[in-house]
């Protein structure tokens, strides 16, 4: 396994936004694993969740400006975080989010931060990806914007499952909307993190247990 990608597991593990255990996803499935970058407490763990998508960024992006979407509200730090990392990068990239309810007073509107223009490219950040919801509503949300297109997504964790078809929800959300998904690591490679200690085999076994049941073929 890449040493960056043990760094960002153990990262995860550390600051409790990787837990084991039982939970229901947005898409409403029973999961053994959570991944909630609302558990994010403190500006060193925010800090170093930033530069990691800012690294994402740079690999797959390069130095392209582009504006980062983070959906409320777990992607709020993500989006301010991220585009502080890039700042220190030598790439200044603005950055926005959305109002859960529009406001209608003051500058009113559904976004806060810098509202891309006509011919600009977003890039969205988000935590994870389960079934492809969240990012079909943000979608729905940045519809709103003319003339503006969506460059690419950044999650934290690739979960490998269906969504509504046995292709994994990435791939649906790449086919649909046609703009790459990008992951700092995988579920595999968590499970193989998590091989490494004997004390885990509990939760390798459930997960892999649900994979073979909600696992993608694609």
């Amino acid at each position: 396994m890449e040493s960056y990608k043990r760094e960002f597991i153990q990262f995860l593990q550390g600051a409790g936004v990787l837990k084991f255990g039982d939970f229901t996803a947005k898409s409403g499935r029973k999961i053994p694993y959570f991944i909630n970058a609302g558990d994010i407490k403190t500006g060193e763990q925010i800090a170093k969740l930033g530069e990691f998508y800012a690294k994402a960024y740079l690999e797959k992006v390069g130095s392209k400006r582009t504006v980062l979407y983070g959906p409320a509200y777990k992607g709020i730090s993500i989006a301010v975080s991220s585009s502080i990392a890039l700042s220190k990068n030598g790439l200044d990239v603005p950055f926005f989010f959305n109002r859960k309810e529009a406001k209608d007073h003051g500058e009113g509107g559904v976004f806060v931060g810098y509202v891309p223009k006509a011919g600009e490219e977003v890039v969205i950040v988000e935590d994870v990806i389960t079934a492809g919801t969240a990012i079909r509503e943000s979608m729905a949300i940045l519809s709103g914007l003319e003339d503006v297109k969506v460059a690419a997504t950044f999650v934290m964790v690739d979960r490998k499952e269906k969504g509504k078809t046995d292709l994994s929800a990435m791939k649906e959300v790449e086919n649909e909307f046609g703009f790459p998904v990008y992951s700092v690591v995988d579920v595999y490679d968590i499970i193989e993190y998590l091989e490494e200690d004997p004390a885990n085999e509990e939760n390798v076994t459930r997960i892999k247990n649900y994979l073979a049941v909600n696992g993608a073929k694609a």
